[in-house]
């Protein structure tokens, strides 16, 4: 017999994604263990964080503020703004690019079979904020699944609805990347969005 107590914090662990039951077990048992302060602080932190982390409400990004900093901030350019379906994809362009523009946080992507529509994903609020005239470019950076396409499509509709230009981040070949290894679709995608070479 496991302890009652111990069975649920290995529960508790199989909340996180990707975590089955044997690594859920791993981390319980580590927990205890070896690292009970770690523990604590774990179990601190998340309590706060839980409490505390909600949505901005102008770009839907995770903030423990009304307005997040980057929307605060008087140094990002209103003209511009990137529509991504994660906080963790509006921090990957964060940190990979120097991108100095507003974002808009989806939560999701459109997925009717799921019972995800538009009203889930802020697409209104969206809508309200394109329609006060400072947005000259909507850069669409869903991911390139079925999902994420139709997203995007349905997102370049609602820009050009309100007057503004919508752009879709490039997808293709990796850099460094060998065409012999690429996938069939990808390959397929980049050779269908070849562009002319400056001079």
């Amino acid at each position: 017999m496991t302890s009652p107590l111990l069975e649920q914090l290995i529960e508790a662990f199989r909340v996180l994604p990707g975590v089955g039951q044997k690594s859920a077990q791993r981390m319980a048992y580590h927990v205890l263990e070896r690292e009970r302060d770690g523990g604590r602080r774990l179990s601190q932190a998340l309590a706060e964080a839980v409490e505390k982390v909600g949505h901005c409400a102008r770009c839907r990004d995770f903030s423990e503020t009304e307005v997040c900093a980057t929307c605060a901030s008087p140094s990002r350019g209103a003209q511009l703004l990137c529509i991504v379906e994660s906080p963790a994809d509006r921090l990957a362009i964060e940190q990979a690019t120097g991108y100095r523009g507003l974002y808009f946080v989806l939560q999701g992507r459109l997925s009717p079979l799921d019972g995800i529509g538009p009203s889930e994903l802020g697409l209104d609020r969206l809508g309200d904020r394109l329609g006060e005239g400072e947005v000259q470019e909507m850069i669409i950076a869903t991911n390139p699944t079925v999902e994420g396409e139709a997203t995007a499509h349905y997102l370049s509709q609602l820009a050009r609805g309100h007057g503004v230009k919508p752009s879709r981040l490039a997808h293709g070949l990796p850099l460094g990347g060998e065409l012999e290894y690429v996938d069939r679709g990808t390959l397929s995608h980049a050779f269908g969005s070849r562009s002319e070479i400056p001079q």
